[in-house]
């Protein structure tokens, strides 16, 4: 049957505190280079709201290391918490090319990968990202993207990387429930952006993918091979 599935579908959880620790509990413990990223980023106030919570740092290095990944893209390094994450997740050899417009921000997470023993791994790269992906070489050789940057520029980042990313790479795009508003078919200004976002990405055939209610909502994309759209291709004999 297709359509929407009914209501009583929803098992989705708003979890109170302590079923959050919980959850939390099962992921593994933030290291030590983790832990002073975390006290750092929040002294920085109220924009320390831009890092990416502990359990979906685990969930970035799981997929790094579920798709082999020697090449990840980042855009929104922040000061840096998912970037580490995602570098830990690399196949020997492999980095990650981060691009963000603050020196300052990017400045603390240098700190950070230095700590960890990962900043071999990480190269930074300052300035629009809507200029500075345009200079990636054009062949789809990106195993995983990871976008969290301003929710103005995804449609325009997703355009940039979804042609350089391998057939059954991932691109992950973070913050697309934007606290709900893109439920909102009045919404405005960012979330207005998230809603034109999700709706490009549900309608491009060049991927497949799903939303999940992790964090602030995590949309995960896989690339598609066009032979799998190809005549006969899926058929069993």
């Amino acid at each position: 049957m297709n359509g929407t599935p009914p209501d009583d579908d929803l098992k989705t959880l708003a979890l109170p505190p302590d079923q959050y620790r919980y959850l939390l509990a099962q992921a593994e413990p933030p290291t030590g280079p983790q832990c002073r990223l975390i006290e750092r980023t929040r002294a920085l106030g109220q924009v320390a709201e831009m890092r990416v919570p502990h359990e979906q740092a685990v969930l970035l290095t799981l997929l790094g290391r579920l798709t082999a990944a020697r090449l990840v893209v980042e855009v929104g390094t922040f000061t840096g918490y998912s970037t580490l994450a995602l570098a830990r997740g690399l196949a020997p050899g492999g980095r990650v090319l981060t691009f963000d417009v603050s020196a300052e921000w990017t400045g603390i997470a240098r700190t950070a990968w230095r700590e960890a023993g990962v900043a071999d791994r990480i190269e930074t790269r300052l300035g629009p990202a809507g200029e500075t992906l345009r200079e990636l070489p054009e062949e789809p050789v990106i195993d995983l993207v990871f976008l969290d940057a301003d929710k103005a520029g995804y449609e325009t980042y997703w355009e940039l990387l979804v042609p350089r990313v391998r057939p059954g790479g991932l691109i992950l795009a973070d913050n697309v429930l934007y606290a709900g508003e893109a439920a909102d078919p009045g919404a405005t200004g960012n979330g207005a952006a998230i809603r034109r976002f999700n709706e490009r990405v549900r309608a491009d055939t060049r991927v497949e993918s799903v939303m999940l209610p992790i964090a602030d909502g995590l949309t995960l994309a896989r690339r598609t091979d066009p032979a799998d759209t190809a005549p006969g291709a899926g058929v069993l004999l």
